[in-house]
């Protein structure tokens, strides 16, 4: 549905179109080719179709665009309604061509509003703006049916309020002014269109002062207005609004810009508010408090008091609610305050003139004191004169006297002028001391009109002075004997008297007072002066002492006195003794006096030095203070060093009163030093230990220095690596070796002189082998000693002991004898020795020397003992190789009985009578061939071995061999032979049971040398902790024996029938000549290595077999390898190392002197030095 309003309006301009047409004709005529062209140039740019309008329309405006006014921002519509059916409309702005599409490209904001069918093209602008002012005409194209048509132009008029008005003083901000001067205010706009109008608004109202110019704008069609307002503030404008106002027909209201006046103006004038009705007037003492105000005023005033002009009071505060300041001044009236001017001051930075409000005092004061001149003690019956004057007062006071409750009256009365306004009164009084008056208050008033609830005076109190009426003293009576320190209480006793009487004691004339040295007894007591009644008293207590013999004690009072005398007995005050010297030597005479100074009765003196009496010469008594006796008593002394230090007593006695002072004289003799009977001339250490060399020394002075030599060299006062002198000069040493062993000499010296002491330092070190004769030899049935020579420190006759090393035993055979009772023990100084007698085969074998001196560990050593004797007889003789001429034979050698051994073949040929023999070459060879032998002939061959005791002999089964030689047809090489048997030759066969038999006693042999090796090594693993034990706890070693087993013979020597060796198990022996084992080692020289497999014991000092025998074990050595290098061992046998043998005998080469007991890094490398 259509607005109605809008179909009005579209009347109306259809009604208007005519008219406007006909109104310009011409000129629409002269413009209409120009506009055809542009119209056409349009169409053909913009190739657009031409609206169809019917034909039957008639062609003309029927709605025309008007001029319009939009604010900027608005939107704004022109418009254009056309009836010409076929053509084409479009707007031009500014003669400009807006085109036929209706959106308008070019212009983003403007489009054709309307319907096109209808003929409605309005132009429709949204937000509009300053380039959107301009002239609009709406045009239509030439069509078939008339020629273009034109619109009148329009303007669209855009309005630009002002944005923003620049004050100066900048907007916003508070300005001072001064009341009544005149100021410059401006105001700009900014750019609008039109100008806007400008107008100052002071307080509300308008300024008509003002000049304003309008100016072009920051862009074309814009404007800015300039305004310029004198201004003269007043005080009532104070904290008002100056409003600049701009209004434009684009603004609904105007735009406004203020400032804030901050106008200053001085204050009203001062007010004082005055307590109480009498301004000015107050009263001494009063506590004023007076109230300034000053009313108005930007800023507000400032107050200040003032007295006499000078400031008094500068504090005030302000309430600017009520803009008011008020200032309190707070004063205590004086009375020089009198005739003060008090003023309050108010002003303010723009105050032109200081404005005042003063107050001038008027002070009422009492007087500030009374004085009474004169004394008011006075002797009876006598006149007392005394003055009262008052101090300033205002008004002047009146003056009277009272004694007591009687008034007296006064003999002169004068008033003068005082301080302050005020006024002094002066008053005189004379009258008659009486006793009965004495202790009477006497005063003076002061009194005024003025003054009537207040009263001022003074008083004194009359002392009228008379005389005490008696003395005495109390205490024990005269001539009664009192000892020193007895305590005596003396009191002094007086009546009556004014003033009280003082009771002074007097001792001999001088004064009794109570003397308090610090830290000693109150000997003097003095007591106060006590009332009771009309009786006065003062005691006197004293602890009596020799100064109080035959003193006289007097109290006094005033004129009055009373005196007593005491009687005392004391011992000797002081007992001194004198001596003729000071400086005492050994040989000096001294001669030593002691005087008693005094005592009473007198005494008895005598002498004593430490406990021994000694004769003296007594002088004559003398008198002596205190009224005592005085005496004196010499003795003379030689001195000795044995006296330094003693003390001489003197002794003082008193028979009568059993007591007795003493006084003592400490010798002082200078003498050198001195060795005291208790010095130690023998120190004993062990090695390693420590030695502490003493000194017992007696000197005075006491020694200056010690000094220590050894050797010749003297030891450093300031200690060493092991040794230091100590403060009393007795020698540390640590680390001692016997090196230090020796004389120690000490050098003592003082100023006096010296003195030389020699310390002898005894070493004791553990023992050391240092000669052993290994092997020792003897022949059978002869006697030797085996000789053990030690090193030792001490040399004890104790010390040697030895002891039979045994071998261990196999199962089944007994024990060897270990016993030495048959050999004899000798022991001399550091030799001891072992004596066999009678030497038997059963006492060869080892030997140890064992050597304890205390002095931990004991030496050890082994020796071994051979028995010499004739040879064993070779064991294991065996072919080795054969040819029918020849023979190679082969042997262990036996023990060669202690002499070197040779070997000789004898050998025969069945059937041939007699027996030949070859001697082996060289003596000790194990091998030798056997020559000039026939083929294919039996032999029987036996190995003896000889010495120089003789030979071993043929019936041992292991020296002697049959053999076959092969013929020669047969080829040489491995021996073919037989067994030898008590059968015919010939071959035979062995018989079974004899072989059932060998194989089961085999088999038993074998399971029984399985459990023998199990117990044996049993039994060696205890013996070796018996062994270790005994090591570690210095008791008697293990000993291991051997011995030698003595040959076997059997049979007839010339039996043909012999036994063939058939094992090649059997030991055979080195010659023991040239064999010198090692001595056993002593435990801090090496570790024993293991020497058993299979024992636990690491550090064994188990020393080794000697003798090794067939199918004999010995326990292992630590020390030594294996003696014969060819036995062989079973598959249970134990293991021996293989060592090599060291010639034991030169280890005695060396001198005691270089060996070290030690091991090498047994002490620190700083530590191994000398003591020098």
């Amino acid at each position: 549905m259509e607005n109605p309003e809008k179909d009005r309006g579209r009347h109306r301009r259809r009604a208007v179109v005519p008219v406007g047409a006909t109104g310009r004709g011409p000129g629409l005529a002269l413009r209409l080719p120009i506009r055809t062209s542009l119209l056409l140039l349009g169409l053909l740019m913009t190739g657009l179709a031409q609206v169809p309008v019917p034909a039957s329309a008639p062609r003309g405006f029927w709605a025309l665009p008007e001029n319009l006014t939009v604010v900027e921002g608005a939107a704004a519509e022109l418009w254009c309604g056309v009836s010409a059916p076929g053509s084409t409309v479009q707007w031009a702005k500014d003669g400009l061509l807006l085109g036929p599409d209706p959106r308008i490209p070019s212009f983003p904001r403007y489009r054709l509003q309307g319907d096109p069918t209808k003929g409605e093209f309005h132009l429709h602008i949204e937000a509009c703006d300053l380039s959107d002012d301009a002239g609009y005409e709406c045009q239509v194209s030439r069509s078939e049916t008339g020629p273009e048509l034109v619109s009148p132009r329009v303007i669209l008029s855009i309005l630009v309020p002002p944005k923003v008005l620049q004050l100066t003083p900048e907007a916003g901000s508070t300005v001072t002014w001064v009341a009544g001067q005149e100021y410059l205010v401006s105001c700009v706009s900014g750019d609008a269109k039109p100008a806007p109008d400008i107008t100052f608004l002071l307080s509300g109202q308008t300024i008509s002062d003002i000049s304003a110019n309008v100016n072009e704008g920051s862009q074309e069609k814009l404007f800015t207005t300039e305004a310029t307002a004198r201004v003269t503030p007043q005080s009532s404008d104070n904290g008002q609004l100056l409003v600049c106002e701009g209004s434009s027909p684009a603004l609904d209201t105007p735009i406004k810009a203020s400032i804030t006046m901050n106008v200053l103006f001085p204050p009203g004038p001062p007010v004082i508010e005055w307590p109480g009705l009498d301004e000015g007037h107050a009263r001494a003492g009063q506590n004023l408090e007076l109230l300034c105000m000053a009313r108005g005023g930007n800023p507000l005033a400032t107050l200040q008091w003032l007295k006499n002009g000078q400031p008094v009071s500068t504090a005030w505060g302000t309430e600017h609610t009520q803009a008011v300041a008020r200032s309190m001044l707070v004063m205590i009236v004086r009375p020089e305050d009198h005739g003060a001017r008090l003023s309050c001051e108010a002003y303010n930075s723009v105050s032109t003139d200081i404005q005042e409000r003063g107050v001038t005092l008027q002070v009422t004061f009492p007087p500030s004191a009374i004085t009474i001149l004169g004394s008011a003690s006075q002797s009876e019956n006598k006149n007392v004169t005394l003055s009262c004057i008052t101090k300033s007062s205002r008004p002047r006071v009146l003056l009277r006297w009272w004694l007591g409750w009687r008034q007296l009256l006064s003999t002169e009365e004068t008033v003068i002028d005082g301080l302050h306004g005020g006024y002094i009164s002066m008053s005189n009084l004379t009258f008659l001391a009486r006793r009965e008056d004495n202790g009477l208050t006497l005063t003076c008033e002061a009194f005024s009109e003025a003054f009537t609830k207040e009263t001022f005076k003074k008083s004194l109190a009359l002392n009228v002075k008379y005389p005490a009426q008696k003395l005495w003293i109390e205490g024990p009576p005269e001539g009664q004997r009192l000892r020193a320190g007895t305590r005596v209480r003396l009191v002094c006793l007086a009546i009556g008297g004014n003033p009280d009487p003082s009771l002074t004691w007097y001792k001999d004339s001088r004064t009794v007072t109570e003397p308090r040295p610090p830290q000693e007894p109150r000997r003097v007591q003095l007591g106060n002066l006590e009332k009771s009644g009309s009786t006065f008293s003062r005691e006197l207590v004293l602890i009596s002492g020799p100064s109080d013999n035959q003193a006289k004690f007097t109290c006094k009072a005033g004129q009055l006195s009373a005196s007593t005398q005491l009687v005392v007995q004391f011992p000797p005050t002081n007992v001194t003794i004198l001596a003729n010297a000071s400086a005492l030597r050994p040989g000096d005479a001294l001669n030593l006096t002691c005087v008693s100074v005094s005592s009473n009765p007198p005494v008895n003196l005598s002498w004593d030095k430490e406990g021994e009496r000694l004769e003296g010469v007594a002088a004559t008594p003398r008198s002596a203070p205190f009224k005592g006796s005085a005496a004196a008593r010499s003795v003379l002394l030689r001195m000795s060093s044995r006296d330094h230090g003693h003390r001489v007593t003197c002794r003082a006695h008193s028979t009568e009163l059993r007591e007795t002072v003493s006084a003592f004289y400490r010798l002082n003799v200078l003498y050198p030093p001195e060795f005291l009977g208790e010095q130690v001339l023998m120190v004993t250490a062990v090695e390693q230990g420590e030695a502490l060399l003493p000194v017992s020394v007696s000197a005075n002075p006491a020694p200056e220095a010690f000094n220590w030599t050894f050797r010749g060299y003297r030891l450093s006062p300031a200690g060493g690596p092991r040794h230091r002198i100590l403060s009393g000069g007795a020698l540390q040493l640590w680390n001692v070796t016997r090196a230090d062993d020796g004389l120690y000499q000490l050098h003592c010296q003082n100023s006096e002189g010296t003195a030389e002491a020699l310390v002898r330092l005894d070493v004791h070190y553990a023992p050391i082998i240092r000669a052993l004769q290994d092997p020792t030899e003897v022949n059978i049935g002869g006697s030797v000693d085996i000789v053990c020579t030690v090193d030792a420190n001490p040399i004890l006759p104790e010390m040697f002991n030895w002891e039979r090393l045994v071998r261990i035993q196999p199962l089944g055979e007994e024990e060897e004898d270990q016993s030495l009772d048959d050999m004899e023990k000798i022991s001399k100084g550091s030799t001891g020795r072992l004596r066999i007698h009678h030497a038997k085969l059963t006492q060869a074998g080892a030997y140890q020397c064992i050597v304890d001196n205390g002095v931990a560990p004991p030496a050890r050593g082994l020796v071994r003992l051979v028995v010499r004797c004739r040879p064993d007889p070779p064991l294991g003789l065996k072919v080795v190789s054969m040819t029918p001429y020849s023979v190679g034979l082969e042997w262990k050698p036996g023990f060669d009985g202690g002499l070197p051994q040779s070997f000789q073949v004898r050998y025969e040929a069945l059937g041939t009578p007699g027996f030949l023999y070859m001697n082996v070459l060289p003596p000790q060879a194990t091998t030798f061939t056997l020559t000039g032998l026939q083929p294919s002939t039996r032999y029987r061959v036996w190995l003896l071995a000889s010495n120089a005791l003789g030979d071993s002999g043929i019936a041992d089964k292991g020296s002697q061999i049959s053999v076959t030689t092969p013929g020669l047809d047969q080829p040489s090489g491995e021996p073919d032979y037989q067994l030898p048997t008590e059968q015919p030759a010939g071959p035979s066969r062995l018989p079974l049971l004899p072989v059932l038999f060998a194989v089961g006693g085999l088999l038993l042999l074998s399971n029984a040398s399985c459990v023998g090796g199990f117990l044996w090594q049993r039994r060696l693993k205890r013996l070796a902790e018996g062994i270790s034990e005994k090591t570690e706890a210095g008791s008697e070693e293990d000993r291991v024996r051997n011995e030698y087993e003595e040959s076997q013979w059997t049979g007839d020597r010339d039996t043909r029938s012999s036994m063939v060796s058939t094992t090649d198990v059997e030991p055979y022996y080195h010659s023991m000549r040239d064999f010198s084992p090692q001595l056993l080692p002593t435990l801090e020289e090496v570790s024993y290595p293991r020497g058993v497999t299979g024992l636990k014991e690491e550090n064994m000092a188990f020393p080794g077999h000697v003798y090794d025998e067939l199918e004999r074990l010995y326990a292992p050595s630590g020390a030594w390898g294996p003696l014969y290098d060819e036995v062989p061992m079973g598959s249970c046998d134990l293991y021996w190392p293989e060592d090599r043998y060291e010639d034991a005998r030169g280890i005695y080469d060396q001198v005691a002197g270089d060996l070290d007991p030690m091991e090498p890094d047994a002490l620190p490398f700083e530590l191994r030095g000398q003591l020098v």
